[in-house]
C-alpha cells in the first residue's frame, strides 16, 4: 500500500504540475541574473571609479543591501511596496527582490575583478590614447570579466536555490508546487523531496561544470 502510494506520487499530473513549477524558477533566475549582470556591472565600476561622494554613497547602500536576508527583501518588495500604492505581480516582485540582492552581490564581485587588474593596464590604455570609457570597455572589462567567471557563476547557483523563498509570498515556483502536491498524502513526502532534491542538484551541478569549463577555457 505504502509502495503504491509513493508510485502514485509519480504520476503524469503531478511530474507536469512539478515541471510547470520549475519552468518558472527558471524563468525568474534567467531574468534575474540578465538584470543583475547588467546592474552589478554598473554598480561594481561605480565604486570601483571612486568618483567623489556618489562612489561612497552607492556603496553604502550596496552593504546594506548586501548584509539583509533575501527573505526580507522579498517580503518588503511584495507587502511593503502596496503600503505606498505600489501593487505587483507575485513573479515580478520576485524578480526585483532577487535583482536588487543578487545585482549588490555581483557589484562586489566585479568591484573585486576590477581591482585585481594590474594598474599598468591602465597606465598603458591612457599612453595610447584611449578615455577613461574606452580604457574600460576595451582594456580592463574583458580581462577582469575573465577572472570574474567562476566567482560570478558560483552566485548565480545560489540564485537559483533562492528561488525557493519565493514560496513564502505563495509564487507557484518548483518548491511550493512540491508543497501543493505532497500535501495531497502524506505518502508523497519523501518521494517528491527526492525529486526537488534531484531536479535542483542536476540544475546547480550543470552550471558548476560551465563554471568549471569556463576556467579551464580561460586559464
Amino acid at each position: 500500500m505504502v509502495t503504491l502510494g509513493i508510485l502514485s506520487a509519480f504520476s503524469g499530473d503531478n511530474i507536469n504540475y512539478l515541471l510547470g513549477g520549475l519552468a518558472i524558477t527558471v524563468g525568474v533566475s534567467v531574468i534575474s541574473v540578465i538584470i543583475s549582470l547588467i546592474v552589478g556591472s554598473v554598480i561594481g565600476i561605480i565604486q570601483f571609479e571612486e568618483m567623489p561622494y556618489f562612489s561612497s554613497f552607492v556603496g553604502t547602500i550596496n552593504n546594506i543591501i548586501r548584509n539583509l536576508p533575501l527573505l526580507l527583501i522579498i517580503f518588503f518588495v511584495y507587502f511593503a511596496l502596496p503600503r505606498i500604492g505600489v501593487h505587483l505581480p507575485i513573479f515580478l516582485a520576485t524578480v526585483i527582490a532577487m535583482s536588487t540582492f543578487e545585482s549588490a552581490m555581483l557589484a562586489e564581485i566585479v568591484r573585486g575583478g576590477l581591482a585585481s587588474i594590474d594598474i599598468g593596464q591602465f597606465e598603458g590604455a591612457r599612453a595610447n590614447g584611449l578615455n577613461n570609457m574606452e580604457t574600460m570597455w576595451y582594456i580592463i572589462l574583458p580581462q577582469a570579466y575573465k577572472k570574474m567567471i567562476p566567482p560570478i557563476i558560483s552566485q548565480l547557483i545560489s540564485l537559483v536555490k533562492d528561488t525557493s523563498l519565493a514560496s513564502g509570498i505563495v509564487l507557484a515556483e518548483m518548491t511550493y508546487r512540491g508543497q501543493i502536491v505532497y500535501a495531497q498524502n502524506s505518502t508523497y513526502i519523501v518521494p517528491v523531496l527526492v525529486m526537488l532534491t534531484v531536479v535542483y542538484f542536476l540544475l546547480n551541478y550543470g552550471l558548476s561544470l560551465i563554471a568549471k569549463w569556463f576556467d579551464k577555457k580561460l586559464a
